[in-house]
């Protein structure tokens, strides 16, 4: 698990260090750095996944000599298929403080710490790799060694990234096998979830924080409807081949007062619940050790179905894996609160940052939270806006 993520000179953030948990919630206005932090994250992994990022063989050279390695024809690849930041100008924070420009990325797991510096190159999108920083405990003490133990396991654990702008309802979606069944991968905008759900439907939700208590059974399928259900009582999903086609039919039931109605196409039901399926899915089915990056996964949600997303968060964060959530919803801060105050998660589990930017750089406060889902402090900004306009309204 992530630990903690530093960022220096990498857009906003000039010098950040951000602690994270099983269960980390981004906040704060527009453009304030919160999907620079799910972002700076997705490029690491993007960039190991191309071959591009230094890791155990460069590391193991490295702990041998006893030097940090310069590591050519290696670096940050800035456009793929998880993030497109474009060039070194795109990424590079405004007001740098080095003589030269360089951006770099840390990350913690445990004792052991991880960190990677790129040159700027204005027009490039792979930006050169100059140092790697070796795995040491913050005592000084030995580095792990052994191939199995160099490379940080959120490059290589279950991962999903789920992107602000997803699927919209439509009758087909894409028959991927490399992508949904070959690496269990949904999409970043979650195109590949359907035919995902259709191989994986009779797989078994294991017992836990993620099983439905009312699903109809333990398979995958039912469980996605019981929680689908809790934004939208009495739906069921069903996911069909389409036979000589490269392609995926999905399809929604409700069950209605004189039994279950017929079968209704996405375009249909409305937006949200199409909208929403990938984050169900991709909660619903990490494990222990995974990590999942989700932007906005509130949106078109009424305020009910917020509330339960954070429940879901939480059980995802509570059989294991890390989530990290950006969202813009005090539903789900608040659905966050009472999962704490439930004991669904403890109150170290779960991370608060608020965000705050002015163009230049930004400042991030980070409330905590008791047994009770109480915060510390409730900086000015911070879901204020309600209590601000009942002021005008009564005022």
């Amino acid at each position: 698990m992530i630990d903690r993520l530093t960022l220096h000179n990498f857009k906003a953030f000039r010098d950040a260090s951000l602690p994270l948990g099983p269960l980390t919630l981004l906040t704060g206005l527009n453009s304030s750095g919160k999907s620079s932090v799910l972002q700076a994250i997705a490029l690491l992994r993007q960039s190991y996944e191309a071959g591009d990022l230094a890791v155990s063989e460069y590391l193991r050279e490295a702990q041998r000599a006893g030097l940090r390695h310069t590591v050519v024809n290696q670096g940050f690849l800035l456009n793929g298929e998880l993030v497109g930041l474009g060039t070194g100008d795109d990424v590079l924070h405004e007001d740098f403080a080095e003589e030269e420009a360089r951006i770099g990325l840390t990350v913690d797991e445990g004792p052991y710490r991880y960190g990677w510096t790129v040159e700027w190159a204005a027009e490039q999108n792979l930006l050169p790799l100059l140092d790697v920083d070796l795995p040491a405990t913050s005592e000084g003490a030995a580095a792990p060694t052994g191939p199995e133990s160099v490379a940080p396991s959120f490059l290589t654990a279950p991962f999903q990234y789920l992107h602000a702008d997803r699927i919209s309802p439509a009758e087909f979606y894409p028959r991927d096998h490399h992508a949904a069944i070959g690496r269990g991968f949904l999409g970043v905008r979650g195109e590949h979830t359907v035919n995902f759900l259709r191989h994986h439907a009779r797989d078994e939700v294991p017992k836990g924080p993620l099983h439905h208590p009312r699903a109809e059974s333990d398979l995958l399928r039912d469980q996605a409807a019981a929680w689908m259900g809790d934004l939208c009582p009495g739906v069921d999903i069903q996911a069909d081949p389409i036979e000589g086609a490269d392609a995926v039919r999905l399809s929604y039931g409700f069950q209605g007062t004189l039994g279950p109605t017929r079968r209704r196409r996405p375009s249909h039901v409305g937006f949200g619940l199409t909208y929403v399926l990938p984050v169900v899915v991709a909660c619903l089915t990490a494990r222990p050790g995974s990590l999942v990056l989700l932007e906005n996964p509130e949106a078109h949600l009424h305020p009910q179905g917020q509330t339960q997303m954070a429940t879901l968060a939480a059980a995802a964060a509570a059989q294991g894996a890390q989530v990290i959530m950006e969202t813009h919803s005090d539903h789900v801060i608040n659905g966050v609160r009472l999962a704490v105050k439930q004991g669904r998660i403890t109150p170290g589990q779960a991370v608060f940052h608020y965000f705050r930017g002015d163009g230049t750089g930004v400042e991030v406060v980070s409330p905590r939270i008791d047994a009770d889902g109480m915060l510390d402090q409730w900086p000015t900004g911070f879901f204020d806006e309600l209590e601000n306009t009942l002021d005008q309204l009564i005022g």
